[in-house]
C-alpha cells in the first residue's frame, strides 16, 4: 500500500533556483544579478566557516543552523512488530539541522 505525501506543492509551482533567487535579490536591492550571486556564495562560505567553529549560526530573519553529534550504534537484532530485523552498525557522525525563526513559522501556520 503506497502512502500519500503529507503535503503536496501547488501544481505547476517549482522551488526557486539559485539564479532566480539571485535575480529576485538583485531586483529588490537594485544591483546586478552577478553581485547578488556573489553575495549568496559569500554568505554560504561565512556560514560554513562559523558553523565549523561554533556549531551554530543564525541567518537573521530566516533561520538558525545547528550541528548535532549523533553517537555510534552497535549492530543488533531488534524485534519490530513481531519480526526480527537486523540493524547494522553506524559510526558517529555530525548532523546539520536548520530551524526557521518564529515569525516565519507563524506566517505559514
Amino acid at each position: 500500500m503506497k502512502m500519500a505525501s503529507m503535503k503536496k506543492v501547488a501544481s505547476g509551482n517549482k522551488p526557486m533556483t539559485k539564479g532566480a533567487f539571485a535575480q529576485a535579490l538583485a531586483d529588490a536591492c537594485g544591483t546586478k544579478r552577478k553581485v547578488a550571486a556573489e553575495f549568496l556564495q559569500h554568505q554560504a562560505e561565512i556560514c560554513g566557516a562559523s558553523l565549523g567553529k561554533t556549531g551554530k549560526v543564525t541567518i537573521p530573519g530566516l533561520c538558525m543552523i545547528k550541528t548535532r553529534q549523533k553517537a555510534a550504534t552497535k549492530a543488533c537484532v531488534k524485534n519490530i512488530f513481531g519480526k526480527e530485523c537486523r540493524i547494522s552498525a553506524m559510526k558517529a557522525r555530525t548532523v546539520v539541522k536548520a530551524f526557521p525563526i518564529k515569525a516565519l513559522k507563524d506566517e505559514y501556520k
